[in-house]
């Protein structure tokens, strides 16, 4: 229930509208625009043709054209959003257009000034992050309801799917973010059952995001995300293909390093997290409290609030209610399962889909003859966020297993 929607309702101590959290979209943004202003046509017209220029090769010498423009046209959220959206693809496309072993060292004025700014306005680092790749570019293709993204990079049909799964994902989680708030709420009113049913729906939206996410397998294929798509997600943080970082000309002469798009960067998992007091080992905790600074700042601020709520594990421990217990570890239990189920699929999409590669590259002598492009190898055992993948995720799976009251 809304805050508001009677006269003797208290409103909830935890709204989600404070935090740029929508009853409807959760973390999405739930109108996001699709054109800039006029002014920001030269912008638009790169972003649109992102995958023929950069397959084409063509990309860096369409920036070097690019004419400087002034961000102090954009106004609100939603275009700030999508000038991130529109720069952050630009950027990858123009530092990854020849793969890794064709890098550059400085991200030219005309690309760096404005994206420095409006990345400055929203509280977001100057680079491609989920906020960017998942929260802020779909759209309504359709009245049907059928979803597309706005803009794209080389990948095709599976790139589309890769984003609008992991949306689906997003959306799933919907349902789970708003118990999140009448959970607390509960606890703070000593309200049992209200607490009980709300942990019932978040099992139950934790389960719906695994749900969602096995549908990767229909829409992306594993060779296409392993050899094209996942070096526009690298960034140039801990990735032996860019050591030194990246120079952003007119902000900063020395090179500034930034984590590429992540899994981790989703507010999400954070949330459910911080509310059920899972506690990760010290290497993982510091990789997901560095992810936090790729979020939008209102969802930061919406996860540390939660940190700073009493302890719903040690309010279900001192209630001493087997019924609680039992509710709360199905959460602890779902999420740990939604974990798993995400190794699964980073198994299928970044391991199996190297060793292909090595053996493809080993039966053609080095040379590589796939024409869907080159598959990267510096990143081979990392996630594109520059954490040592499988060892992270097993640990994080491992340490949410751990949050279980035993009886």
């Amino acid at each position: 229930m809304e805050a508001g929607d009677g006269p003797e309702e208290t409103p909830l101590p935890l709204e989600l509208t404070r935090f740029q959290l929508s009853e409807e979209y959760g973390f999405l943004l739930p109108h996001p625009l699709m054109e800039l202003p006029a002014p920001y046509g030269p912008w638009m017209e790169i972003a649109h043709d992102l995958p023929q220029l950069i397959s084409s090769h063509q990309l860096r010498s369409q920036v070097h054209q690019m004419p400087q423009l002034s961000t102090r046209h954009l106004r609100g959220r939603e275009e700030l959003h999508l000038a991130h959206l529109v720069l952050s693809f630009i950027t990858m496309g123009y530092v990854w257009q020849e793969g890794e072993e064709g890098t550059i060292k400085v991200l030219p004025q005309n690309l760096a000034v404005p994206f420095w700014e409006v990345s400055q306005a929203l509280g977001l680092p100057p680079i491609l992050s989920h906020a960017d790749f998942v929260l802020a570019n779909w759209r309504r293709k359709d009245p049907n309801g059928n979803l597309d993204t706005i803009i794209s990079l080389p990948g095709g049909e599976s790139l589309r799917g890769f984003i609008l799964v992991t949306l689906l994902v997003e959306k799933a989680a919907v349902p789970g973010i708003k118990a999140i708030a009448q959970a607390i709420h509960a606890v703070l009113q000593l309200d049992e059952e209200t607490l009980h049913k709300a942990l019932q729906e978040l099992a139950e939206a934790i389960g719906d995001m695994s749900k969602a996410l096995k549908r990767m397998h229909d829409y992306v294929d594993p060779t296409v995300f392993y050899a094209v798509i996942r070096i526009f997600l690298s960034g140039w943080k801990d990735n032996p293909a860019m050591p030194e970082g990246l120079i952003y000309e007119g902000v900063s002469d020395e090179p500034m390093a930034f984590s590429g798009g992540s899994a981790a960067q989703s507010t999400v998992l954070h949330a459910f997290d911080e509310l059920l007091g899972i506690r990760h080992g010290q290497e993982s905790t510091a990789f997901l409290h560095r992810m936090r600074d790729y979020m939008p700042l209102p969802h930061r601020a919406f996860v540390e609030e939660l940190h700073r709520a009493p302890s719903l594990k040690e309010h279900v421990l001192s209630s001493g209610d087997p019924h609680l217990r039992e509710a709360f570890n199905r959460c602890v239990s779902a999420l740990a399962d939604f974990r798993s189920y995400h190794i699964t699929i980073v198994t299928k999409y970044i391991t199996i889909a190297a060793a292909k590669a090595k053996a493809r590259r080993a039966e053609l002598g080095g040379g590589d003859g796939l024409s869907v492009g080159k598959p990267p190898t510096a990143l081979e055992a990392k996630g594109t966020g520059g954490s040592h993948i499988f060892n992270f995720l097993k640990s994080v799976r491992d340490s949410t297993r751990e949050g279980m009251i035993r009886a």
